[in-house]
Parts: structure tokens; C-alpha cells; sequence
């Protein structure tokens, strides 16, 4: 239990770290050092008194063999001595007989040092058998419906998804998005709209009702195929720790330069790239920190663009983006979005007006469907949002897009 324990604590220890240093900017802004610095010492001390307890433990039992050994041999002189002196044995007997006894007693004596070490692999063993247990999500793969193709029509069913149980993210929710076009989700934050996106990336699996692509359950699809066919830009893009090259062909392994660069202009990506000093081979840093948040938005939106998919996922893809870089890779997501299935997020409403069918969601649920014409003429939630907005970046010098709370409406 002891040696399970340590294996516990330095995992949390280490990822607490791991977690410290790669928000060091977060904990100098927040003045956090102090606090940081105290859990880590917490968890070191946690560690030592673990640690010293173990080697208590060993340090008595390794005293203990040593004593027993030295008894021995003491027991050993005694009555030898007395038998050389009765004449029972000679002087060569005894130093024989020490001699075996001593190489059959230094065996005995790293037991205890073999006990441990086999202690700390069995803890060990224990950690990864908990892991080589876990169900993976595509274990069963193997029995599921191939997907050789995908034309991409998307469909919820009645789908009612919560995280914890008793609070319902999605509330019984239906609504179909046929083969290569566009929808957009509206609402305020917190009314499931990535829930949505994540249902159809089938990281989760809605606790009731169904989602269907190409009139398949997702549940029933081997999913490495799926996916294969999503192409994914997230509100806060992933970047690797190489050069803007290497995550830009990240979606398409063994893609050409010339392929890369193609959809680097799309992107606008060259635009940055050509005043670095090493070009497309400029080393990004972890999680892309060497590039900008707009940046590293116009390098996810190049690597999606290259994957080639049949259903593009675009969550805030243009929230790190100025009016004027959002503008000019405007055009290139409309050429990614031809013939392809897609679903927006975006508080900017100005970026959906193109958009075949507007969801605005609430609570969970789809109060107003349209298009961008329709929902005006509605003039329900979503006229409020539009007007708000376009209010407030007039009036109170907010810039396009920037989040502010639209006041709650009764009706």
C-alpha cells in the first residue's frame, strides 16, 4: 500500500506542476506564486513522509536480517571455539564452516532489498493494470458498421444529454442538417451550443435520443473512420510543438509543401509566415506560444482546410481575429465550406448571415429556427441579440463581435 500510495501522490504532484508551469502567465497575473508554491510543498511533504515511512519500514527489516546474521556468527564463534577446544573440530573446520554459512547468509540478507523492489513493481503493475482496463471508446470498432464514405447530412432525434445527472444540458432536442449545408448555433453561453458540436464529434453519447449521420446512428459507426472524415477549429486551438509547417500537414500525413502552402495562403497564414526569419519551418513553441492567438487560429483553420472533410466544425473559429484578418479569411472559409456539411459557433453575427439555417438555443433547447431573414422577420431572440449587438458596437465602442450580456426578455 505504501509503495501504491507514492506512485499516487507523485502523479498528482507532477501534474499539478506540469499544470503550474504551463499557466506560469496565468500565476504571474494573479499574483499566484505563493499558493502555488505552498500546494507544491504540501505535496512534496505528502511525498517525503510516504517516502520515509517506506524507508523506515525497509531500513527495519534490512537491521533486523544484519542483527540476526551477526547473532549468528557470534553463536557460531562460541560453540566453535568450545569444539576446538574439546578437540571436536579443528581450527580449518571452523573457518570452513563460517565461510559456508556466510555465503548462505548474504542471500538471506537481500531479501529484504529484493522485497522491496518487488513491492515497488507490483505498485507499479497495480497502476497500469487500472489504465489497460480502462474501456477505450473504440475497442469495439472491429464490430461496428464501416464507413467508407460519408455524404454528410447530420440529424438529432429527442437527443437529452447532461453531464451530471439531474441537470439536463440538452433537453429533448431535434433538428436535421442536410448534406452540405451550413448551420449556425446562436445563443448565450451555456446553452449547449459545443455540447451540440461535441455530440457530433461523439465524444459523448446523448443519454436519450439519437444522432444520426447519413441516417446512421453515430453510436453503431467505428469511429476512427467517422472522424476521419471531421474537420475541427476550436474557440482555443491546440498547436504542437514544431514548426507551422508540421501542424499545418498534421491533418494530412505525408502532404506535399506545395500542398501545405496552398492552404496557408487560403488562411492567410503566409501573411505572418513570410516576416519570420525561417519562414514555414518556424518552430512554434509549446501550444503554439511563440504565435499570437489570431495566429495560431489562421494555422488551425489552414490544418482543418487541408484535412479535406466531409462535416467542418467551426466553433468561435474567428474569435481570435481582428475585423480586418477576420475579412480576409472570411472568403477562404466559404470556399472550405462548399460541399461540405458545417456547423458555426459564433457570437459574431455578422460571420452566420450566409448560414442555410440558424438554431438559437436556450437552456438546452431550440426556441427560433431560420434563416438570418426569416429570424429578423421573426422579430423574436434572435432580433434581440442582433440589434443588442449591433447597438452596442455603435454606440458603446465595442468592437465587432466582443461578448456582452444581452438583457433576458420576457416572452
Amino acid at each position: 500500500p505504501l509503495f501504491r500510495k507514492r506512485s499516487e501522490i507523485t502523479a498528482d504532484i507532477t501534474g499539478r506542476l506540469t499544470e503550474s508551469v504551463g499557466g506560469i502567465r496565468i500565476l504571474k497575473i494573479y499574483v499566484a506564486e505563493d499558493r502555488e508554491r505552498r500546494i507544491f510543498a504540501e505535496g512534496t511533504e505528502r511525498l517525503f513522509k510516504n517516502i520515509a515511512g517506506t524507508l523506515t519500514g525497509t531500513s527495519a527489516i534490512t537491521a533486523f536480517g544484519t542483527a540476526i546474521v551477526g547473532a549468528l556468527g557470534v553463536l557460531i564463534m562460541i560453540i566453535g571455539g568450545r569444539a576446538i577446544l574439546t578437540g571436536a573440530m579443528t581450527l580449518g573446520d571452523l573457518i570452513m564452516y563460517t565461510f559456508f554459512v556466510g555465503l548462505m547468509a548474504a542471500p538471506v540478507v537481500q531479501i529484504a532489498n529484493i522485497g522491496t523492489q518487488v513491492s515497488e513493481a507490483f505498485a507499479g503493475l497495480d497502476r497500469v493494470r487500472e489504465i489497460l482496463d480502462m474501456p477505450t471508446e473504440d475497442q469495439e470498432d472491429a464490430s461496428r458498421e464501416p464507413l467508407p464514405t460519408v455524404e454528410g447530412s447530420v440529424a438529432f432525434r429527442d437527443v437529452t444529454f447532461a453531464y451530471e445527472e439531474g441537470a439536463p444540458v440538452l433537453k429533448g432536442m431535434s433538428f436535421e442538417v442536410p448534406s452540405g449545408s451550413t448551420v449556425a448555433l446562436v445563443g448565450s453561453s451555456g446553452s449547449g451550443k459545443s455540447t451540440i458540436i461535441s455530440l457530433v464529434m461523439a465524444f459523448n453519447h446523448p443519454q436519450q435520443g439519437q444522432v444520426l449521420v447519413d441516417g446512421k446512428n453515430i453510436e453503431t459507426l467505428r469511429l476512427r473512420e467517422y472522424r476521419a472524415k471531421l474537420g475541427v477549429v476550436m474557440q482555443d486551438n491546440f498547436l504542437f510543438d514544431g514548426t507551422v509547417a508540421d501542424n499545418i500537414g498534421f491533418a494530412k500525413p505525408g502532404a506535399t509543401r506545395e500542398e501545405i502552402e496552398a492552404v496557408g495562403r487560403i488562411a492567410h497564414v503566409h501573411e505572418f509566415v513570410d516576416r519570420f526569419e525561417q519562414g514555414w519551418d518556424t518552430v512554434v513553441g509549446e501550444r503554439g506560444v511563440k504565435l499570437s492567438g489570431g495566429q495560431r487560429q489562421r494555422v488551425a483553420i489552414a490544418r482543418a482546410i487541408l484535412a479535406d472533410p466531409r462535416i467542418l466544425l467551426l466553433d468561435e473559429a474567428t474569435s481570435s481575429l481582428d475585423s480586418e484578418s477576420e475579412a480576409l479569411i472570411r472568403d477562404g472559409l466559404h470556399r472550405l465550406r462548399a460541399g461540405r456539411t458545417t456547423f458555426v459557433i459564433a457570437h459574431r453575427l455578422s460571420t452566420i448571415e450566409s448560414a442555410d439555417q440558424i438554431l438559437v438555443v436556450e437552456h438546452g433547447e431550440i426556441v427560433e429556427r431560420g434563416t438570418h431573414r426569416d429570424l429578423l422577420a421573426l422579430n423574436g431572440r434572435y432580433k434581440l441579440l442582433h440589434d443588442h449587438q449591433h447597438g452596442a458596437e455603435l454606440d458603446q465602442f465595442i468592437n465587432p463581435g466582443e461578448d456582452f450580456t444581452v438583457p433576458q426578455t420576457q416572452g
